[in-house]
């Protein structure tokens, strides 16, 4: 396998980010953990992973990071991650890795796992997570917001793997809902009643989830388990990089 990667480097906030202003950085990504840029951790990561082909990174300002070198292919992000990726995708295609560049605890086995896992489930687009109860085994003093449906609660593992030129309908839908992210109605009634009220019953199980997504894309989706729980630790605030620091130095 020769698989591409996309790495999310982008941040709408840049210099005013408070992880940024806290490691006196330019950019999120360039924050130290463990005396290593985040963007360096990953990127070392992937390319530990024999399965693993060419890395491309989108981030506002890719001079940020020309001194990576012919490392990775630099694209200049748009405004939001849903838009990043479906730009990026016109460029690299499918079969695509997607992550980010504040997953600074990734570990070239949660890679192999993903995408092994991924490709079983023949399907058009997948999304790595951790179930809450591997999340309070594996790492119980991080704090996650989980994602509470009937059958499972989860956190995202920032890991997704678009198998075909189908899963861009899923990241058209993620625009769409993006866009009115601050007008619950207007998502509501993009994902319909009965999801909506399933959600506040807790009723909507992963399944049926799957198969309304499936219903509004035509893109056959699932929900990728990952075995540990630290794969849902990504760096989103200043508590994130300090357990970060303390699983790094303490593995």
């Amino acid at each position: 396998m020769n698989i591409p990667v996309l790495i999310l480097a982008g941040s709408r906030d840049g210099e005013r980010d408070p992880l940024a202003r806290m490691g006196q950085v330019s950019h999120k990504a360039l924050l130290p953990i463990a005396n290593s840029p985040m963007i360096e951790r990953v990127l070392h990561t992937l390319e530990q992973v024999p399965e693993i082909g060419p890395i491309w990174v989108s981030i506002e300002q890719p001079g940020l990071l020309s001194h990576l070198g012919d490392r990775v292919t630099l694209l200049r992000s748009a405004p939001s991650p849903s838009e990043s990726v479906a730009q990026a995708l016109d460029a690299i295609g499918t079969p695509c890795l997607v992550t980010t560049a504040d997953h600074a605890l990734l570990r070239p086995e949660w890679v192999r796992e993903f995408i092994e896992k991924s490709r079983t489930a023949n399907v058009d687009l997948t999304a790595g997570v951790a179930l809450k109860e591997t999340i309070l085994r594996d790492v119980p003093q991080t704090r996650r917001t989980y994602i509470r449906l009937a059958d499972i609660q989860f956190s995202g593992c920032n890991l997704f793997w678009l198998a075909t030129p189908q899963a861009k309908a899923v990241v058209a839908l993620w625009q769409r809902l993006q866009r009115y992210r601050k007008q619950p109605l207007r998502m509501a009634m993009i994902l319909g009643l009965p999801t909506i009220l399933r959600t506040l019953t807790r009723t909507l199980s992963s399944h049926r989830l799957e198969e309304r997504i499936h219903a509004l894309t035509g893109a056959r989706i699932r929900l990728i388990p990952l075995s540990d729980g630290r794969a849902a630790v990504d760096v989103d605030k200043p508590a994130d990089a300090a357990l970060a620091e303390q699983l790094l130095s303490h593995p």
